[in-house]
């Protein structure tokens, strides 16, 4: 990486948001990246749209504004279309990277982005089949690692078991690293 990668994550509050663009950056921080994770806090209730932010790059991160022109766009939940713009500031040879059932071309025309990358995964099936419960923050990390490379999702894997090792069930945790590599083969691009 020869330059800046700034993020930009939007979900709901309770999603695991704040979590996955935490699991992002200390991810960049093995393979040697500077990084900044910071969320935007507000008022949020359960369930109210939020964001959250992460810059990588592999030099120092002197900026300490706001992310007003992202290079890359992580939409947890498909239902803020509408709700929120998601494409905003978006660079135009950007990322978008979606939790949803449908094509990168339904995406592009849903959100008007007809240049860069549109990357999709149905991350919300994939947690319900592997946790039986919907949360797809954090694999959305896995289709990062396909779509840019600025993280290696072996790298990703190895922070999984180490973050929940102590936590959870080893059977919960292998659950996990499966939903990664499942996000990070399923992802389709287009």
């Amino acid at each position: 990486m020869s330059q800046m990668m700034e993020i930009r994550w939007h979900g709901r509050a309770g999603q695991g948001v704040v979590t996955a663009g935490e699991l992002l950056a200390e991810a960049s921080l093995e393979q040697g990246n500077y990084f900044q994770a910071f969320p935007e806090y507000g008022s949020e209730r359960m369930g109210a749209p939020i964001k959250s932010y992460n810059r990588i790059s592999d030099e120092p991160v002197e900026v300490h504004s706001p992310v007003l022109e992202p290079d890359m766009v992580i939409i947890v939940n498909p239902n803020l279309i509408g709700v929120v713009d998601l494409t905003e500031g978006l660079k135009s040879d950007g990322y978008i990277l979606m939790n949803t059932p449908q094509t990168p071309a339904e995406i592009r025309q849903r959100l008007g982005y007809s240049t860069g990358q549109v990357w999709c995964v149905d991350a919300s099936r994939i947690a319900m089949e592997e946790f039986k419960r919907d949360i797809p923050s954090t694999m959305m990390i896995g289709v990062v690692c396909r779509a840019t490379g600025i993280v290696n999702l072996d790298t990703v894997v190895h922070l999984t078991r180490e973050r929940l090792g102590g936590k959870l069930r080893p059977e919960v945790v292998e659950a996990n690293v499966r939903t990664l590599q499942r996000a990070y083969d399923e992802a389709v691009q287009g």
